[in-house]
């Protein structure tokens, strides 16, 4: 299989490394190819801390996905998250030469261009330059000026900044792991491509993706992307939390957490017990279910207050930007039982949790359904869409071609090939000195057959 025919996406989190390769079905869907996944072990919130930890983890996920999909992988779109992240609003314009041709992709592109030589704070990098409205000459609100005239062209942007160390690490870490970097995505954004549907995104909703180390959020409200933000806290911090609160291993912790876990401590009985084995002949040690679901709770509200902070600052309180949809919870963390209530309760929003496998055409066995692989599938989404807009602008610049080897006034060669080894004006410059070359070989032999003639009569 040719490495055109499929993408990859790669999420590089806290807890896991995933990698899945998939490819578009004749019907707009996407066919998993197959599926990696390997411990992560040098990233923290989000961050790596440890190259050759995580060059080794990403490896471990890639060769696995490679087997399971019979590919070798070559290029990969990567996730980018972590504390480091920050966004803002800008405004820019460019003024267009020829106001009579039509704004096209390339005018918009310029801009972006224009963007992103903002002048940011030392060491970040700007990593996405997201158009959320525009303006020709007078005329606002506008969400697609491509076709339109105009002298000036103006627009809103969403820009996402990130530590230039981070991003480099990320690059490193892929490079060295034998890949080539397509693109670098906000987890967040890619997250919403999964699960969110366009509806949602019309009517204003807020996705909370809580991952290992990070809580990710992406507002959208009109269709177009309002705030963004990542808060350094996730699942491992509340795993952290039991394991402190009850004096267990971290293994135990966890698997206290997913098993019997919950986030509201209401809804959970004094007398119920869970048994956590001692170690090395030490006795067993019995955790009341309430005692937990307490410990988990006080953290999830720390979350939870957090994403009520950002949704404030985006101003989801006022009634013109009410996010009618709510909250979609997606990501490892989101799986805690009794999540959503405590989020319909802190928020005043309505929420549901967000599942990435509606996209998958082969997920006959639920494999993808959890939410934790909602960021790996949107990554492979996002890479899907590179590789057709690609696919298009090769498909343009075929026709283009077609065109012009078509056309009546194309120089041809004497033995009726295309001229296709030099340019126009030179192939015309040729024609017309073989045209001269032509005409003087005639006239001398002319002036022979006369000479001929003078010669014989003599």
């Amino acid at each position: 299989m040719e490495n055109q025919e499929y993408s990859v996406g790669l999420d590089i989190g806290t807890t896991k490394i995933v990698a899945i390769v998939g490819r578009r079905t004749a019907h707009g869907k996407i066919e998993v190819l197959g599926v990696g996944k390997s411990k992560s072990l040098g990233v923290h919130k989000g961050i790596v801390n440890n190259i050759s930890q995580t060059i080794t983890s990403i490896k471990t996920a890639v060769s696995e996905a490679e087997r399971s999909a019979g590919v070798k992988i070559q290029k990969v779109t990567v996730g980018i998250a972590g504390k480091h992240i920050r966004s803002l609003q800008h405004s820019d314009y460019i003024m267009r030469e020829n106001p009579d041709q039509y704004i096209t992709e390339s005018d918009i592109e310029m801009l972006k261009e224009q963007v992103k030589k903002l002048v940011m704070l030392p060491g970040e990098e700007i990593i996405h330059v997201l158009p959320q409205e525009y303006k020709v000459d007078s005329q606002g609100e506008i969400q697609e000026p491509v076709g339109m005239h105009g002298k000036r062209l103006e627009a809103n942007f969403h820009v996402v900044v990130g530590q230039m160390g981070s991003i480099r690490n990320i690059a490193r870490c892929v490079r060295e792991a034998g890949l080539e970097m397509e693109a670098l995505t906000l987890e967040p954004l890619a997250s919403s491509e999964a699960v969110l549907t366009t509806e949602e995104k019309e009517a204003g909703v807020a996705i909370v993706d809580i991952g290992g180390g990070t809580t990710d959020i992406a507002i959208f409200k009109d269709n177009i992307i309002r705030h963004t933000c990542v808060i350094p806290y996730g699942g491992g911090i509340i795993t952290e939390d039991i394991k402190e609160g009850c004096s267990i291993i971290e293994k135990h912790a966890e698997q206290l957490k997913m098993k019997f876990g919950s986030a509201v401590p209401e809804l959970e009985r004094d007398t119920t017990f869970v048994t956590i084995p001692g170690l090395h002949g030490r006795p067993d040690k019995e955790i009341s279910l309430k005692t937990l679901a307490k410990i988990i709770n006080a953290r999830v509200e720390e979350i939870l207050d957090m994403v009520n902070t950002e949704l404030k600052a985006y101003g989801a309180f006022e009634q013109k930007k009410k996010l009618i949809a709510g909250i979609v919870l997606t990501g490892g963390g989101s799986n805690l039982k009794n999540m959503r209530h405590l989020t319909n309760f802190s928020t005043g929003f309505d929420s549901r949790l967000g599942f990435a496998n509606e996209y998958i055409s082969n997920d006959k066995n639920q494999l993808l359904k959890g939410p934790e692989y909602a960021t790996s599938i949107g990554l492979l989404m996002e890479s899907l869409k590179i590789r057709d807009k690609k696919g298009s602008v090769q498909d343009e610049h075929r026709a283009t071609q077609g065109i012009q080897s078509s056309h009546p006034s194309e120089p041809v060669s004497q033995d009726g090939a295309e001229a296709t080894d030099l340019p126009a004006m030179e192939t015309q410059e040729l024609q017309v000195e073989q045209q001269k070359a032509g005409k003087l070989t005639i006239g001398q032999k002319i002036m022979e057959s006369v000479k001929k003639f003078f010669e014989e009569v003599e």
